[in-house]
C-alpha cells in the first residue's frame, strides 16, 4: 500500500512540474499548444507550438502523466501533429542545417 502511495505522490509531483515547464513555455510564446504521443519504454513526448511559432518538447514518464500535465497546464491539445498544427512552427537557420547534415551524414 505504502509503494503505490509513493509511485502515486510522485507521479503528481512529475505531472505538477511539467504543467509549470507547459505554462512557462505558454507565457513565452504568447500562448501554446501541443500533441501527447505515445514513445514506447521511455514514456511519452509532449510537441509544444508556442503562437509565436516557436517550438519544444517535453518527455513525460507515462502517457497517462503527459495527459494529465497538457490538461492542467490549459493549452489546447491536439490529437495528432497534423498539417495546421505543423504549419504553425517557424524553423530556424539552425533546424535547416542539422536535417540537411542529417540527409547527408553529417
Amino acid at each position: 500500500m505504502a509503494d503505490t502511495q509513493q509511485v502515486e505522490a510522485r507521479a503528481e509531483r512529475k505531472v505538477a512540474k511539467l504543467a509549470r515547464e507547459i505554462s512557462a513555455f505558454a507565457r513565452a510564446h504568447g500562448g501554446a499548444e501541443g500533441q501527447v504521443a505515445y514513445i514506447g519504454e521511455r514514456g511519452a513526448r509532449i510537441v509544444l507550438v508556442g503562437e509565436d511559432g516557436g517550438w519544444g518538447d517535453l518527455v513525460a514518464p507515462t502517457y497517462a502523466v503527459a495527459e494529465q500535465a497538457v490538461e492542467k497546464s490549459g493549452i489546447t491539445r491536439h490529437e495528432s501533429f497534423d498539417g495546421e498544427l505543423a504549419a504553425k512552427v517557424k524553423t530556424s537557420t539552425y533546424e535547416w542545417k542539422r536535417m540537411a547534415g542529417i540527409q547527408v551524414g553529417g
